[in-house]
């Protein structure tokens, strides 16, 4: 028989223990990752985030989890149910707090049902919608979660989707120039200006790991991570002792591409990297140079996949621009439980709607794609040319 328990620190579980229930391929899920933001200052009530994760054990072993906060807002979420909580308050009704599974601050697919198998996930998820009930909670809502854990949800949890956009390398794909000859001549000729016309502006680059990363680096990073929040009236959550944190505990997770200018680091981005995939997150720049985000961003992240041979780069949420330098539209999903009848019957047939709109929505942008196998109508590839 299994005890639900509720936790608000993921100090009260053995970084062992969790990390035991995920393959470790996700640097999200990783204990050091979560617990982090908790020790680090990055989640406070003031910002609407408050630890409350689910867990599940057997004879004391911990044998399923989801990390979980309390909701007073939806900020830092990527899933925007604004209009949900609009419905609710027309209605006088609350729709905060509510109770999110997933990943503070990070719009990234991975597990969120962490469990030794899946009759441990099913428990799990009967205990969320148990314990909502018994708080009072509006809802439930599992962000990002992997499309292999959708089996695990029955049909009161309806399914939503999103688009993003990720690079997946195809077979022959080891160099740049690989990658650029699988492109029309268009797009290929773009990127390649784009690059050269930066290399001309004296920016040159370097990748640093957490364990290679000086306290210069990481101070540097998270300088132009908190101006561009900023830039953009967003408040800047994480903290520098998080970025170290990162550095010290999951050193070759955390990957940084620094681009310096006469002995000056002028811009960054922060990466991190799990089994397969390198996962793009924060970025700023001192300076604004053309073309600059796109190398930061994109095209180091890129060459870094290629030379160390991972599958695929998800750069972050968001941004049509980014199809032309080879990221194709990528379903993510997310679920979502709501605990008063009525509006779950509403919300059923929105979230169809939905999903209709969004999958005609990437078929019709996948059809920008830049590759010329892409196309039906493409002729055979010829050699690359600028």
């Amino acid at each position: 028989m299994s005890e639900a328990r509720l936790l608000h620190t993921l100090a009260d579980v053995p970084a062992a223990q969790w990390d035991a229930l995920h393959d470790g391929r996700n640097p999200f899920v990783a204990h050091a990752f979560l617990h982090g933001l908790e020790v680090h200052g990055c989640l406070q009530p003031r910002l609407g985030w408050t630890p409350r994760h689910l867990t599940l054990w057997e004879r004391g072993t911990l044998i399923a989890a989801a990390p979980g906060y309390l909701k007073t807002n939806s900020h830092g979420e990527f899933v925007f149910d604004h209009a949900w909580a609009h419905a609710y308050a027309r209605h006088g009704l609350h729709y905060y707090p509510k109770w999110l599974f997933g990943v503070p601050y990070s719009p990234v697919t991975g597990p969120r049902l962490l469990a030794r198998d899946a009759a441990a996930r099913r428990r799990l998820l009967h205990a969320a919608v148990e314990s909502a009930r018994a708080a009072g909670l509006s809802s439930a809502h599992v962000n990002f979660h992997r499309e292999d854990e959708d089996e695990a949800f029955d049909d009161a949890w309806l399914p939503r989707l999103d688009v993003q956009y990720h690079w997946t390398r195809r077979e022959g794909w080891t160099t740049f120039e690989d990658l650029l000859g699988a492109m029309d001549h268009r797009h290929r000729k773009n990127i390649r200006q784009e690059r050269a016309r930066l290399a001309r502006q004296g920016i040159r680059f370097r990748t640093v790991h957490g364990d290679e990363a000086s306290a210069g680096d990481l101070a540097a990073m998270h300088a132009f991570y908190r101006d561009t929040f900023a830039a953009y009236g967003n408040h800047p959550a994480l903290t520098l002792p998080f970025f170290e944190h990162l550095a010290r505990t999951m050193p070759r997770a955390l990957v940084l591409f620094l681009a310096e200018r006469d002995g000056r680091t002028v811009a960054g981005a922060l990466c991190l990297r799990g089994g397969d995939t390198l996962h793009g997150r924060y970025w700023g720049t001192r300076e604004a140079l053309p073309g600059l985000h796109f190398e930061t961003c994109y095209y180091q992240g890129l060459e870094y996949c290629l030379r160390e041979g991972l599958r695929r780069f998800e750069p972050g949420a968001q941004g049509e621009h980014k199809i032309a330098r080879g990221f194709l539209p990528a379903l993510v999903r997310s679920r979502h439980w709501i605990a008063d009848d009525r509006f779950r019957s509403a919300l059923a047939a929105w979230c169809r709607e939905e999903a209709a709109a969004v999958r005609r929505h990437a078929v019709a942008l996948a059809a920008h794609s830049p590759f010329k196998q892409d196309r039906p109508d493409a002729p055979p590839a010829g050699p690359a040319t600028a």
